[in-house]
């Protein structure tokens, strides 16, 4: 008689998961820290937008705000400033980059003069041009007066002049920071290829056009486009100048929002600012393209 024997195979054990990793407790003192940041980054930059959005979200608004004139003519006056006002300015602080760096005491403190208007508040600087162009007792109509013996022109009630006037105004007083900003991009230009260039006979503008320029080409078009986004946005120059007159005549998207604020038209409002985005969006975009790389 053969006698069997069963072998019993033991059971398998369940395979072990992956260790779960607990929270240190600086990692929960840090997200309990966060939280206040976040709640105060949802209250005053989230909830404001959203409540502008939804505040401009009837239809009517946008076809009432295309049917007035003044709209109309703000955009004209935003386009017209930009294009005057950002190609000057990034076009004179190219050029002024490149005379700071003269190594002379007296342009040190001509340097330092200049950037007063930048580093001064906006509303006394630009009441203070607003002053000397008044046309009865400003100092340009005086000193016309003393050397003619005839009052000069109401500066400001020409819509034209109004306009080229802010935008002076708006080029006088950012013009110290884009200058700057480029001078340091100068300095970073090695000294050796000048010394090179001068050896070969290189001139003024050839330096220019093969060594400045090529070097400085990516920083000059990342202010472009940083400063056009700045510049869509300034409220000052046009407002504290001409308040938008004569007869709402000078007015930019930047300022027309107040206007219709003060008439107690809040969607009007928020729909000047929705019809910016457009403007906007696509400079932001190509900003933080440029630099992410």
């Amino acid at each position: 008689m053969s006698t069997v024997t069963s072998t019993s195979t033991p059971a398998l054990a369940p395979a072990a998961g992956p260790p779960q990793a607990r929270m240190t407790s600086w990692q929960i003192w840090g997200m309990i820290l966060v939280v206040p940041y976040l709640l105060v980054f949802a209250l005053f930059v989230v909830y404001p937008v959203f409540y502008a959005f939804w505040l401009a979200h009837e239809p009517q608004s946008y076809v009432k705000l295309a049917n007035d004139p003044i709209f109309v003519r703000s955009v004209v006056n935003t386009l017209v400033f930009l294009f005057v006002a950002i190609n000057l300015k990034m076009a004179v602080a190219l050029g002024l980059s490149g005379f700071f760096l003269n190594d002379r005491w007296w342009i040190k403190i001509l340097a330092v003069i200049f950037i007063l208007p930048w580093a001064v508040p906006s509303i006394p600087t630009i009441l203070s041009v607003r002053f000397m162009l008044n046309p009865e007792w400003g100092l340009i109509n005086q000193t016309i007066f003393r050397l003619t013996y005839e009052d000069g022109p109401n500066w400001l009630n020409n819509p034209t002049l109004g306009l080229f006037f802010a935008a002076l105004v708006h080029i006088w007083k950012s013009l110290p920071f884009w200058t700057l900003i480029l001078v340091s991009g100068r300095l970073a230009i090695s000294a050796d290829l000048y010394e090179a260039a001068s050896v070969d006979g290189a001139t003024t503008l050839q330096k220019f056009r093969f060594i400045t320029w090529p070097s400085m080409q990516q920083l000059f078009m990342t202010c472009l486009i940083l400063s056009t986004i700045w510049s869509l946005g300034d409220f000052n120059s046009v407002y504290l100048l001409t308040g938008g007159g004569p007869a709402d005549l000078t007015h930019v998207l930047a300022t027309l929002g107040i206007r219709y604020l003060r008439l107690a038209e809040v969607d009007l409002s928020m729909a000047t600012i929705v019809f910016a985005l457009p403007l906007i969006l696509p400079l932001v975009y190509f900003m933080m393209k440029r630099l992410s790389k």
